[in-house]
């Protein structure tokens, strides 16, 4: 019998229903809620993050910024920067090492390198890379540079020019103008027409790792420690950049201290670090601050949306339009915020839905956290506004409007209990006592406001991931993919995953990551690490498994010898006869009689796209002497498939419902007009919630297997639950004032204007 092979393919459902027989039987290690395998090394210190690695003799770079938004560089001295103490070099585009500009595929979004050529597309685009001995010494010396200009008319302002919005080609969320049926035949005979249009501003990431690079070159071959959300396609841009094989790049991010879509693409200073690096000789760390992080590792784009919804008198939708337009940057015309939600919620048989974008003179933008709350914003929020207009309670309309099959394909979901979700949502946070009319519910002083929404993402079906298992002789298994953790827990899933397919103790099994030496695996994004590296990970070590079961059964005097495979299982570190569980066999011992290892190595596994949905309810209280908003309460229930582990959803939950109230309430990045320059780039000015502004959570999975789920019947979940909860919010403010606010965020002056 071979000791490599490659996994074929096998059903969704069969995998559902050997986890449903592992359930029943108290063996299931998926689903428990398991603490982190990796916590202990966070807590001590033990993990290393990009800035963190061990290299010999670094040095380190910073970057000077451009103080103008659009124009050329008229002349640049460097003679002060370059007799600083410790300074080992400056670059400019005079004389920093020519580089290509990567290919999109790579996820390389910034459609430009800087210090290329004299060209600044921004304010806040770096014009110079100062390498020094120490970091104190490089941003020292970095501000000694003195740079003249010749500035170019700018524009920053979204809001004047809408009128100049185009539709851009199709790109990475599908398609940018999407149509089914006929609207305007179906406005005709909407009984009830409703037009709004809602407002975000642009937000920043702020993941409390800053974006670094470590960049070591040894001869031909570079080694990258880098803050990424995609090992692969780092280390594909960096080999197209600086003209060198794939095989010689290797990029390592063994932990993330949060990305939320920040470190997605690859960013321009990964590359110039490594170009430097090169050049001078030496390994070198470059780590942006905080403020160079608001212009060089993107943003959520400023958007507007204009929706218009037609109805029939029972609520049943007939007809919607939804365009939503949002900034760009001129280099590159890139759509990051998609409408998905307005595709693929509700049975909407006659749909428009569009994306339109402004060039401005203004850094990239790029995916945050979430991309689909832009739209789920807006439709929930109209979809409430609607609810009024037809004196029909907000659940009752959207379960009106729910739908059995996919709007965009016709099939049936894999599963789908929305309905459930309403019902359980809806007697948790105690619906039925909601008083319809705005400003009727009060605590004390405070006027109270209770919203909900539905809350829906996809789960990406992004295909490309494998992983390998190396069972050893011992009976511990080694289990590895070139995937990421941002944080949000896959180094324990994928254990709890591998442990209970080989049929071993969490304790036996280790998964390793974050490596492009490992089979590779895709961008972790878009809730599609579980749906695809998990589905992998569980086919190989059910492989490895099934091999070690066929080796027991034909083994001639062993504890099972004699037994159909299908009659053996794998649980608690033992083969175990399902007819007779005093037959057994450890599996430690039954690899000492097998005598080798067993490796497998597996092939992506096709995985259909999900789409994960839940129900959102919220209470805010309002002081209407101050104008101050508080949430006090929040309902969260999910329907996400199988939960893998229920501590790192609900800590999924939670941080996307935290980040739901910044989008809501607090988040607005400030552009000045005339200087083209983000004026709040630091967490003084930038505000996001604290602890004091997070309230008593209720969060509940139903916990019901996809059976068209490769990844034991569980769908990626990480973006749904923001999803919905910024229109909870809002509806729940509008029930509390009896006034809309379409414009976010919704702040104390907001409130207290014409009170």
């Amino acid at each position: 019998m071979s000791g490599k092979s490659v996994v074929g393919k096998s059903s969704g459902a069969v995998e559902a229903l050997a986890r449903r027989r592992l359930r029943r039987r108290g063996h299931s290690i998926v689903g428990q809620p398991v603490p982190r395998t990796d916590g202990r090394a966070k807590v001590t210190g033990e993990a290393t993050y990009a800035a963190d690695a061990r290299v010999n003799g670094v040095v380190h770079g910073f970057l000077t910024m451009s103080t103008i938004p659009r124009g050329r560089i008229a002349a640049m001295n460097t003679t002060a920067a370059e007799s600083a103490e410790g300074v080992i070099a400056v670059f400019t585009h005079l004389n920093m090492p020519r580089v290509a500009i990567p290919p999109p595929q790579t996820l390389f979004i910034k459609g430009f390198l800087p210090l290329q050529n004299d060209q600044i597309h921004h304010h806040g685009q770096p014009v110079a890379l100062v390498v020094a001995r120490t970091l104190a010494q490089a941003q020292d010396a970095a501000s000694l540079v003195e740079v003249t200009y010749d500035p170019l008319p700018h524009d920053v302002d979204f809001f004047a020019g809408l009128d100049r919005s185009v539709v851009p080609p199709d790109g990475l969320d599908g398609p940018n103008d999407y149509r089914r049926g006929d609207v305007d035949a179906g406005m005709a005979q909407a009984a009830v027409r409703l037009e709004a249009e809602y407002t975000n501003p642009m937000h920043h990431h702020n993941p409390m790792e800053p974006s670094s690079t470590v960049a070591v070159w040894e001869g031909r071959r570079l080694t990258v420690y880098d803050s990424t959300q995609s090992i692969s396609q780092t280390r594909a841009a960096l080999a197209a950049a600086l003209s060198v094989s794939l095989d010689d790049v290797r990029v390592r991010s063994p932990f993330l201290g949060g990305g939320f879509g920040s470190k997605g693409p690859v960013w321009p200073h990964t590359i110039l670090t490594a170009a430097v690096a090169r050049q001078v000789g030496r390994p070198v760390k470059l780590t942006l601050s905080r403020a160079q992080m608001y212009t060089s590792s993107g943003h959520r784009a400023v958007s507007t949306q204009r929706i218009k919804l037609g109805a029939r008198r029972d609520g049943q939708l007939v007809a919607v339009e939804h365009v939503t337009t949002q900034q760009t940057t001129r280099p590159i015309r890139a759509v990051f915020s998609s409408s998905e939600a307005t595709r693929m919620t509700y049975a909407i048989p006659n749909l428009v839905s569009q994306q339109r974008v402004v060039d401005l003179d203004l850094p990239a933008q790029c995916f945050m956290r979430s991309p689909e709350v832009v739209a789920s914003h807006g439709l929930e929020c109209a979809l409430d506004e609607l609810s009024d207009e037809l004196g029909l309670d907000p659940i009752e309309l959207r379960r009106r409007n729910e739908t059995a099959v996919n709007p965009m394909t016709g099939e049936p979901w894999g599963s789908r209990y929305l309905l459930e979700c309403y019902e359980r949502g809806s007697r948790l946070f105690g619906w039925s006592r909601r008083n319809p009319v705005p400003g009727s519910m009060r605590d004390g002083s405070e006027i109270l406001g209770w919203g909900m929404a539905t809350s829906a993402h996809t789960s990406g079906a992004r295909p490309g991931s494998t992983a390998s298992v190396l069972l050893s002789r011992n009976g511990t298994a080694v289990v590895r993919s070139g995937t990421q953790d941002l944080g949000t827990g896959t180094y324990t899933v994928m254990t709890q995953i591998a442990a209970q397919e080989l049929g071993l103790t969490m304790q036996s099994v280790s998964f390793e990551l974050g490596d492009t030496t490992l089979p590779p695996a895709g961008n972790s994004g878009q809730s599609a690490t579980v749906p695809s590296v998990g589905s992998v990970v569980a086919r190989v070590c059910r492989q490895a498994r099934d091999e070690l079961i066929s080796f027991a059964v034909g083994y001639p005097g062993g504890p099972l010898a004699g037994l159909e495979p299908d009659g053996v299982m794998a649980v608690e570190g033992s083969l175990v006869s399902r007819d007779n569980p005093r037959r057994r066999w450890p599996i430690r011992d039954a690899m000492r009689a097998l005598g080798r290892p067993i490796e497998i190595t597996g092939e992506p596994v096709a995985t259909r796209e999900g789409f994960s949905v839940g129900a959102s309810f919220v209470e805010v209280g309002i002081e209407p002497h101050l104008g101050s908003i508080r949430v006090r309460r929040v309902v969260g229930v999910y329907d996400t498939g199988t939960v893998l582990n229920h501590m790192t959803a609900r800590s999924q939950a939670i941080g996307g419902i935290i980040f739901a109230i910044g989008y809501a309430l607090m988040e607005h990045t400030v552009v000045d007009r005339n200087l083209g320059q983000m004026m709040n780039t630091n967490l003084s000015d930038y505000l996001m919630p604290v602890n004091a502004d997070v309230p008593n959570m209720q969060i509940e999975f139903l916990d019901k297997p996809d059976p068209t789920s490769t990844a034991l019947g569980a769908r990626g979940f990480g973006e749904t639950p923001m999803t919905g909860m910024t229109a909870a919010i809002a509806n729940a403010v509008a029930h509390a004032t009896g006034r809309r606010f379409r414009d976010l965020p919704i702040t104390r002056d907001l409130i207290m204007r014409d009170a």
